[in-house]
């Protein structure tokens, strides 16, 4: 079936970076936002900690937002619903800080343009635990203007979380697509590699790649953004 879509994931895809340095540096200037509106450090780590995990369960029944709001407040209180917009103020201003902890890979931008001078749609299928606007802050990051994509997932529309299946049927239903006229580009194994099993064409990006089992790469289509880019043509050529 012939590819009309590229899904792109972010964090170590598109935005190189160490996961666990950007996790200390949001919670870090997150919880210094907090601290004077009353709000110890802890209670917040363990407000988010909640609340993405709970997104991470998701069975569809609601949207990651809502989900994650609702684990939030019961762990860390419902004066949270009261202080909404000072968090939503974090994302539009503080947030921005983040992209120090993250590195820049100028093929990413060259990619994304060569999509769509193959006439592919783009997609930004990153794990949807953030508001978009968080989303479109770290696309910026990368290089990557947010008009670029079709459309890019985030808590506010998505009612799964990656590896889940649920997540890619989605994103496909949404695009008004069958998966198998999708093509998956990440570099998670755990994460992305799964939508191939909705019959997606994978590729797996090597320069960050995680791959916490120790699975086989070989079985997909691997490498850097060179290899990704000949891979992409291939793709529109019908190989």
């Amino acid at each position: 079936m012939q590819t009309k879509c590229i899904l792109f994931d972010m964090d170590g895809t598109l935005l190189p970076m160490d996961a666990a340095v950007f996790a200390r540096t949001y919670f870090k200037l997150l919880t210094k936002k907090m601290l004077p509106h009353g709000y110890e450090p802890e209670a917040i780590i363990n407000g988010i900690n909640a609340g993405i995990t709970a997104t991470q369960t998701n069975d569809g029944t609601q949207t990651n937002e809502e989900l994650f709001w609702e684990y939030f407040i019961k762990t860390t209180g419902e004066r949270v619903c009261a202080d909404r917009a000072i968090f939503e103020d974090f994302y539009a201003v503080d947030f921005q800080r983040i992209s120090s902890s993250c590195g820049f890979a100028a093929q990413a931008k060259e990619t994304v343009a060569l999509c769509k001078e193959l006439g592919f749609r783009v997609v930004i299928a990153t794990e949807p635990i953030f508001p978009l606007i968080a989303m479109e802050s770290r696309l910026r990051w990368a290089g990557v203007d947010p008009s670029e994509a079709e459309f890019i997932t985030s808590y506010e529309t998505s009612h799964y979380c990656k590896p889940d299946l649920g997540y890619y049927r989605e994103v496909a239903e949404r695009l008004g697509v069958q998966p198998e006229e999708c093509a998956m580009v990440g570099n998670d194994v755990g994460e992305d590699m799964p939508a191939g099993d909705l019959g997606m064409k994978l590729f797996l990006l090597t320069d960050c790649l995680i791959n916490k089992k120790n699975a086989d790469i070989n079985q997909w289509e691997h490498g850097g953004f060179g290899k990704l880019q000949s891979w992409l043509r291939s793709l529109k050529n019908g190989e």
